[in-house]
């Protein structure tokens, strides 16, 4: 096999960022929450914290404006916490917060029914619009569920260790 050497160099914009001097993000690297150093603009008056905001750790100060429609909460909550605990270039943090939105969708499911309301999922997942424009993909999904769900409940019918278990009257079916 024959390898090629390329003068990088003559790449266009190859190395623009090695000099640290020309690095945007160089000041901001220097910064600490009580020194506002790094900034080319006034920062924002903070919007006042008055529920949990989660930020990340790589960041000294929490960002001046926040969404506190759906604060940390529950299960999903926990795990997000925990998620945040972990630096941004790490799997122990985005792993856990994909963990977390699947999780927290089964918690309002659950919120749903418990309020007395049933949810229509078929209509909020987009299926109706998946059978209109992409039919071949919906129905793969959907034979997947069913064989997934099938091949659980035959492993949880099964018993332990591949037993039958006795009838109501003591005799093996």
């Amino acid at each position: 096999m024959e390898t090629t050497t390329t003068d990088h160099k003559k790449i266009n914009g190859w190395g623009i960022d090695a000099d640290p001097k020309n690095d945007p993000t160089y000041p901001m690297r220097q910064r600490t929450a009580e020194d506002h150093a790094g900034y080319t603009w006034e920062r924002p008056v903070q919007q006042p914290i008055d529920i949990e905001v989660l930020h990340s750790n790589e960041r000294p100060n929490i960002p001046a404006v926040f969404g506190t429609s759906a604060p940390p909460s529950g299960l999903s909550g926990m795990i997000r916490r925990f998620a945040f605990r972990y630096s941004e270039n790490s799997y122990l943090h985005w792993l856990p917060l994909l963990l977390a939105d699947r999780v927290n969708v089964v918690e309002g499911v659950l919120d749903d029914l418990v309020h007395g309301h049933v949810p229509n999922i078929f209509a909020e997942k987009g299926y109706r619009a998946q059978w209109k424009y992409d039919k071949t993909s919906l129905i793969v999904k959907m034979a997947t569920v069913v064989a997934l769900a099938g091949g659980a409940a035959v492993l949880l019918s099964r018993g332990r260790g591949g037993k039958r278990l006795p009838s109501r009257t003591g005799r093996y079916r």
